[in-house]
């Protein structure tokens, strides 16, 4: 019998797959121990850190200061991405310290944040990404309303998705930022991963497609050549579409991650986004005007008179002063006389000398002039 008790039952000693987990853990054991005590020292260090920011926080409502520094966590950030030599990735790294910052700054008050919802949008995941977890994060059923939601001071900021790089702008974005006095602070330019999201066990079951008419357009060539024929219908986010497939079990959402884990809805399908590099850039919008970051952007609504040379005259300066564009288009006034606004993204920020007498010049040539603000690059 080659068992111990005589029954067949293999001994501790007869298993080689024991023997092998009891040669590798003595091996891991000093190793684990290492670790152990890194991790006693990172919790040292990190109540530290927010002790110091308690201090800060303290002297910050002594001055009444506002609670976020976007230019501050920027160079945070920008300072640990140059000293970063791995073995962890760049996009680990900042992702790691904006949880460290957004838990030392929710020491001092837990800010809100507004989004279009419901939860599990893209919107929601680019909260996370810019303010980290220590957040209130609040849905709200429209852009409008997210908007709505910092003007009448029940939230702090909102993030808006103002442009993505299969289907260029979000038209309603636009028309909100010409309309609000609120500033932009930031942005988060956000890998846009599409999975199809669904009860139905094959893509034959499936009956109709939900999603928002950005992720319809943005998948259209893989529905295309694997749903063909079945119903497409837009709602008002992906999120939405993922609720509403939780109840249809033969309709399918387009969602990302984020709904997939908010829903438990199986995804038939991955990465289905007709562009592998799809992103959305979002906007952070709030009372907040920081300072320079050291890497920062401006964004500008111009509007000019009907004359010739006007637009050369309107980019004029930016040249002359040595001032980069990286962003110029164009959306129609609305007044019904074909005049148009023009929205205009330029590098530094508004307090750098060439970028001031640029924007002294820039005024001078326009019918209409509005900065939406100077904020931090987005850095991954």
């Amino acid at each position: 019998m080659s068992g111990a008790d005589g029954k067949g039952t293999p001994a501790a000693g007869d298993n080689p797959q024991a023997q092998n987990h009891t040669a590798v853990d003595g091996t891991l054991a000093p190793l684990r121990q290492q670790i152990d005590a890194i991790d006693s020292q990172m919790l040292r260090l990190l109540n530290e850190r927010a002790e110091l920011a308690q201090r800060i926080g303290h002297l910050k409502a002594q001055a009444d200061a506002p609670v976020m520094r976007p230019e501050r966590e920027a160079q945070v950030v920008a300072r640990l991405l140059s000293e970063n030599k791995g073995p962890l990735p760049a996009d680990t790294v900042a992702q790691l310290f904006r949880e460290v910052m957004s838990a030392c700054r929710s020491l001092e008050r837990r800010v809100s944040v507004a989004y279009l919802g419901p939860e599990g949008t893209f919107s929601e995941q680019a909260v996370w990404a810019h303010f980290g977890r220590c957040v209130n994060a609040q849905p709200e059923t429209s852009l409008d309303d997210a908007l709505r939601s910092v003007e009448t001071g029940a939230s702090d900021f909102c993030v808006l998705p103002i442009e993505n790089t299969t289907e260029g702008s979000v038209s309603r974005t636009l028309d909100l930022l010409q309309a609000t006095s609120l500033s932009i602070s930031g942005e988060v330019s956000l890998p846009i991963h599409h999975q199809l999201l669904t009860q139905a066990a094959a893509l034959k079951e499936v009956t109709e497609v939900l999603a928002h008419p950005q992720a319809l357009a943005q998948c259209r060539a893989w529905l295309q050549a694997h749903l063909p024929g079945v119903t497409q219908t837009a709602v008002a986010s992906n999120a939405e579409g993922a609720r509403i497939a939780t109840q249809r079990p033969t309709v399918a959402a387009i969602a990302g991650d984020a709904a997939r884990e908010r829903y438990a809805l199986p995804a038939l399908a991955e990465h289905i986004q007709d562009d592998p590099a799809n992103r959305t850039r979002f906007v952070v919008l709030g009372r907040l005007q920081p300072g320079a970051s050291g890497k920062d952007r401006t964004s500008l609504i111009l509007a000019l008179p009907n004359q010739p040379g006007a637009v050369y005259r309107m980019l004029e300066p930016l040249a002359r002063h040595g001032v980069s564009m990286t962003r110029f288009e164009s959306r129609p006034a609305r007044t019904g006389r074909w005049e148009y606004y023009f929205y205009v993204d330029v590098q530094g920020h508004r307090s750098d000398p060439a970028l001031t007498n640029a924007l002294a010049d820039l005024q001078a040539q326009t019918s209409y002039f509005k900065c939406l603000g100077s904020y931090p690059v987005a850095q991954v």
